[in-house]
């Protein structure tokens, strides 16, 4: 299984970036998948998650009106758009593949199954 994000940069405060995590040889699309970040020096962060079939995300509440999650089963990809970017976002954005249930919309993660490598976003002020 090979999980690849991509779309990561550098960006101006109020700016844009879309990124991308394209998983191979995993059961893609049946499985939920969730969007982390880590900055220097602080624990990784869970960000957005979406449910396997897509009609359930959620958010952290730092980034709930700015950034969406979605997904792409029949391209084996998810994507996070990120909007109205601040410094305070800069970090690596990882990918995570995993399963779980969503009771009340909230997702509970039973299983973690890949993590992707990153990619570096830095916004600047």
């Amino acid at each position: 299984v090979q999980v690849v994000e991509s779309g990561g940069g550098l960006v101006q405060s109020g700016g844009s970036l879309r990124l991308s995590c394209v998983v191979s040889g995993s059961t893609f699309r049946t499985d939920d998948i969730a969007w982390y970040r880590q900055a220097p020096g602080k624990e990784r962060e869970w960000v957005a998650a979406i449910s396997w079939r897509g009609e359930i995300t959620h958010y952290t509440d730092s980034v709930k009106g700015r950034f969406t999650i979605s997904r792409d089963n029949a391209k084996n990809t998810a994507f996070l758009q990120m909007n109205s970017l601040k410094p305070e976002d800069t970090a690596i954005y990882y990918c995570e593949e995993w399963y779980g249930d969503w009771p009340r919309g909230h997702p509970v993660r039973y299983e973690s199954f890949y993590w992707g490598q990153g990619t570096q976003v830095t916004v600047t002020s």
